[in-house]
């Protein structure tokens, strides 16, 4: 069997005894019991079928994907992870046997720190206590659970496969195991959702008081359904201005009762930030296995293919080299750290910049955010959080919460513009 060409292609293009191993890793699970109207991610339908160890599409997906792992870990010394993020999909589909498998692959190719965040994105519906006991007693110590809405109407007409009862028998289910560590997620923009509709959800949540949300306002992706159905901005999708009162509603009412808006889509309790996705924000270094799944090292992205057969293939050398990676140019590293650094509430510290980056381009981001921060979009900080002016050589920048995240594509677009050409 020829090896995974991860191996052929990182080798002899990087310096390996100089890269730090990456301490996360993301693990996708595929699978769906159907897709979101809404979705344009790498899954595999399987239907309301039996799941689990009787499912031999998914029992086959898990021997390839410990497959990949273990030949993975053949390009890096062995360290700890200190962060595993399962998604997919749906990872609440697996069996407790194979996720004990996928857990203990990792963990005898790579190591899994004692104090290790393991996350699972998890569906109402696709799991009772004694499953989610399971996954927890094999080290699973936070679930993200994919509400999206607390209307049945609104969840028929995104395609989610589950009920708002289920929502409530899958929350009394997290909260009778007793998992502190866990995040509810939420879509803003759904086709008929009116403002009233989303205050309710949003108060819903409070109520339920996990320690994170998610708040995520739908895009409308090519060649989904939605894509076909709607128009953005037109009915029955809600117009701009309702989805701006959506996002400013919630940064209101989650900011009031005690969450931590961290991230321009993410609120916390304080200790309960997602460190996982952290290291994506902060442009850290992690491993990506499974079909779709993207690993990114020293600038160094390497995607694997988006469907489950030629993912197959890849993994056992049989697929086209040129479609399995990319190299970073300086400039796209930089456009990239202010798309990322500029997503958290900390934003970006320009010290670290300038160690990347030349002296004339640090000069040239400061000044294209100055019309910014003139309106009130942007702010200048010192390493104690205090507002100061605008400078070229140390603190922090950031955008304003909420008026400067709302327009981040604006802001962004400037940069790119401008900095493409220089």
């Amino acid at each position: 069997m020829n090896s995974n060409p991860t191996i052929a292609k990182l080798q002899p293009s990087l310096s390996l005894e100089d890269v730090e191993p990456p301490k996360s890793a993301y693990l996708h699970i595929p699978f769906c019991r159907r897709r979101c109207f809404y979705c344009d991610f790498a899954v595999t339908v399987v239907g309301d079928r039996q799941q689990g160890d009787n499912s031999t599409m998914i029992q086959d997906y898990v021997d390839v994907l410990c497959q990949e792992i273990s030949q993975e870990s053949l390009i890096f010394p062995a360290t700890s992870l200190n962060t595993i993020f399962f998604g997919g999909g749906t990872p609440s589909l697996l069996s407790v046997d194979q996720l004990h498998r996928i857990l203990n692959t990792v963990d005898q190719k790579f190591g899994i720190a004692n104090t290790a965040e393991i996350s699972m994105e998890v569906d109402p519906g696709t799991f009772d206590q004694e499953k989610l006991q399971g996954f927890v007693d094999l080290g699973v110590n936070r679930v993200s659970l994919g509400v999206q809405a607390f209307q049945d109407h609104l969840l028929k007409l995104a395609g989610r496969s589950h009920t708002v009862d289920e929502v409530f028998a899958a929350i009394n289910i997290i909260e009778k195991i007793g998992i502190q560590n866990w995040s509810l997620d939420l879509i803003s923009g759904l086709p008929e959702q009116q403002l009233k509709d989303w205050e309710f959800s949003l108060k819903t949540l409070l109520n339920i008081n996990p320690n994170h949300v998610s708040i995520y306002d739908l895009i409308v992706e090519d060649k989904t359904p939605f894509s076909r159905y709607y128009t953005p901005g037109e009915y029955p999708l809600p117009s701009e201005k309702s989805t701006t009162q959506m996002y400013r509603l919630a940064q209101q009412l989650l900011t009031q009762a005690g969450y931590e808006h961290y991230e321009i889509s993410n609120y916390s309790k304080p200790g309960f930030q997602c460190q996982h996705n952290l290291v994506y924000w902060k442009k850290q270094p992690y491993y990506g296995f499974g079909m779709g799944a993207a690993s990114y090292l020293q600038g160094y992205r390497l995607t694997r293919p988006r469907k489950r057969l030629d993912y197959y293939a890849w993994v056992n050398g049989d697929y086209p080299d040129d479609m399995s990676e990319f190299v970073d140019t300086t400039q796209e590293q930089l456009l990239e750290t202010l798309m990322l650094g500029l997503r958290l509430s900390q934003g970006i510290n320009l010290e670290d910049l300038s160690q990347q980056f030349a002296t004339e381009v640090i000069k040239k981001i400061v000044t294209l955010l100055i019309p910014f921060y003139q309106q009130g979009l942007v702010q200048f900080l010192d390493h104690h959080h205090n507002l100061i002016q605008p400078n070229f050589h140390q603190g922090l920048i950031r955008l304003t919460d909420p008026d400067g995240f709302l327009v981040s594509n604006e802001i962004l677009s400037t940069l790119f513009a401008e900095l493409s050409e220089l």
